[in-house]
């Protein structure tokens, strides 16, 4: 994992507040807890020598979830359309890092589509 620029600095470029704004609600409605933004790390998954997802997720801190205190959010384009699916994956075991909850959400997905 690698921490994004913004995270050093301390800043949030304006066009991640609209996007983590979004991904708060996400986490709350999903889960039913109150969500505070805590940072946002760069993930790279690649498997078999290919990157199978690139982009930010952004970790929150949550109130009022019986078995944790953090949740990893992020988006991404949906394949033929103008539209985002927004993923909210818990700090619960075997997840314990923003890099697990992407390949979590992968095998998830892989298992839910239909063959």
């Amino acid at each position: 994992m690698i921490k994004t620029p913004s995270q050093l600095s301390g800043k949030m470029p304006q066009n991640m507040k609209g996007i983590s704004k979004e991904l708060r609600q996400t986490v709350e409605r999903l889960h039913n807890c109150k969500a505070h933004f805590a940072e946002n790390i760069e993930v790279k998954e690649i498997f078999q020598g290919e990157t199978v997802w690139e982009g930010v997720v952004h970790t929150f801190n949550i109130e009022g979830h019986p078995d944790t205190d953090i949740c990893y959010a992020w988006s991404s384009p949906i394949e033929g359309s103008d539209k985002r699916k927004f993923y909210a994956v818990l700090k619960i075991p075997p997840v314990d890092s923003p890099l697990k909850a992407v390949q979590a959400s992968i095998v998830s997905d892989y298992k839910n589509t239909p063959k």
